[in-house]
């Protein structure tokens, strides 16, 4: 297996980070496999959606709804809300896995590998990618 870690820098907001490009340059040169996302937070996930076209907004008032920042969460260390940033990733998965054909991962026209993270207290986030050749 070949595994690379890529840092991103997301702000402090509410962050959709497309990770469509970093991904191609991983898989460049390699054959057929599986590729595996990984986003190794307790705060943040991997999402496979259309991006350009008004999703992320959609994403984010989604987010809002089912995890809101002014509920009350028992988990209340960090900025308002922090809490609800904790139960993101069971909605949103902290890890995906695409096919890999030819050295590019198979997915759908509109498709592009995100890293959903809403928490404002944590700017700089780290996704593994791996390479299972098959």
């Amino acid at each position: 297996m070949d595994t690379e870690v890529v840092e991103f820098e997301t702000g402090g907001e509410f962050a959709v980070t497309d990770l469509t490009g970093a991904v191609a340059r991983f898989l460049r040169g390699r054959g057929d496999g599986l590729l595996s996302v990984f986003a190794p937070h307790a705060t943040a996930g991997i999402a496979l959606i259309e991006t350009g076209a008004g999703t992320e907004a959609d994403l984010r008032a989604a987010v809002d709804r089912l995890v809101p920042r002014d509920a009350n969460y028992r988990h209340a260390h960090g900025s308002p809300g922090h809490g609800g940033d904790h139960v993101l990733p069971a909605f949103v998965s902290s890890s995906l896995v695409v096919p890999v054909i030819g050295g590019e991962p198979a997915l759908g026209t509109w498709q592009s590998i995100v890293l959903v993270d809403p928490n404002r207290d944590n700017r700089r986030r780290r996704v593994r990618l791996s390479f299972l050749a098959g």
